[in-house]
């Protein structure tokens, strides 16, 4: 609790100190110096613990009229990376069902935290097209019309989070998918010196599901994600039985074609919620003797959902 609340002073002494550094235009280069050094041992241990802190002061210093002075900005960097190599890294699972809103809410916390997002498909298209050692086992299996095995997926993960974005955290959407997953993830970042520290379920009833999946569109390129009922595109038009006319269904930003996926059927979908429940379940048992599962009801308003991811997301 004492070193909780040391941290919490800290977060806040950050805030307080980076507005006095950054909002004096005559400051010499010498009390910059000095102001660095005191600020310099907050900032690196809520960067840690506060994620949120973290993107706040970056974009204080973003949008200061005058750059922070260099020796301060090199001090802000090597304390970083000192708590990011001595302290537990922030590595988030986000769970949920087909429609129960990862593709709403993984941005704003991606962007909240300050640390990446890893889709599984993303990654492997991307390590494929790299051709990387990993990279080429799977596209081999690929080829051969096989299913990409664990052990190819948790090494390319090993190659992703050793980036630099990676290196105060991460979260993971799309795996692991079953236990046998979840165990190997657990093993590869035991070997990195971390481990899971958060496991996020957004929770939705079956029944609510089928008519957000069936109106869900997408844009292929970058993964935008509209609603023909709740988030519907700027362009859409609909036809006299009040159904999306397709070829005004196009992306608010690119103004490109949107699809919809195949499996994004009624009768697909009963086989995917069948395939979550039976493969998520036990993962949440896994992690839960941890104290580090939360669960979100996602069955509600976007603020309101919001609200509670928050408070899953607070240490």
């Amino acid at each position: 609790m004492l070193f909780t609340s040391t941290i919490r002073v800290a977060s806040r002494r950050v805030a307080s100190n980076s507005r006095r550094l950054l909002s004096s235009s005559a400051t010499k280069t010498a009390s910059s110096q000095d102001a660095a050094r005191k600020l310099a041992p907050y900032f690196a241990a809520a960067t840690v613990a506060f994620g949120a802190t973290q993107l706040s002061v970056n974009k204080n210093i973003s949008q200061a009229e005058k750059p922070v002075d260099s020796d301060c900005q090199a001090l802000l960097e090597q304390n970083s990376s000192k708590f990011a190599q001595y302290w537990p890294r922030n590595i988030l699972i986000l769970f949920g069902p087909p429609g129960a809103g990862k593709g709403t809410h993984g941005p704003k916390v991606e962007e909240l935290l300050g640390i990446p997002q890893l889709s599984t498909g993303d990654m492997l298209r991307a390590a494929v097209a790299a051709q990387t050692e990993v990279g080429k086992k799977a596209q081999a299996v690929m080829k051969a019309g096989g299913l990409v095995s664990d052990d190819i997926v948790v090494g390319i993960i090993r190659d992703r989070i050793k980036e630099e974005d990676c290196k105060l955290g991460f979260i993971l959407d799309g795996f692991p998918r079953t236990l046998a997953q979840a165990k190997a993830l657990d093993t590869m970042l035991a070997e990195e010196g971390a481990r899971v520290t958060k496991v996020v379920e957004l929770h939705v009833p079956d029944e609510v599901l089928e008519e957000r999946i069936c109106g869900r569109w997408i844009h292929k390129k970058s993964g935008r994600s509209y609603h023909v009922k709740y988030a519907p595109p700027k362009s859409m038009e609909k036809d006299s039985d009040g159904k999306p006319k397709p070829e005004t269904m196009l992306d608010d930003e690119t103004n490109e074609p949107l699809i919809q996926r195949p499996d994004d059927t009624a009768t697909a979908l009963v086989k995917r919620l069948s395939s979550y429940h039976g493969e998520t379940v036990p993962i949440l048992e896994h992690y839960n003797p941890n104290g580090i599962v939360k669960q979100v009801n996602a069955n509600q308003g976007m603020t309101g959902v919001w609200k509670e991811v928050l408070g899953a997301l607070s240490r």
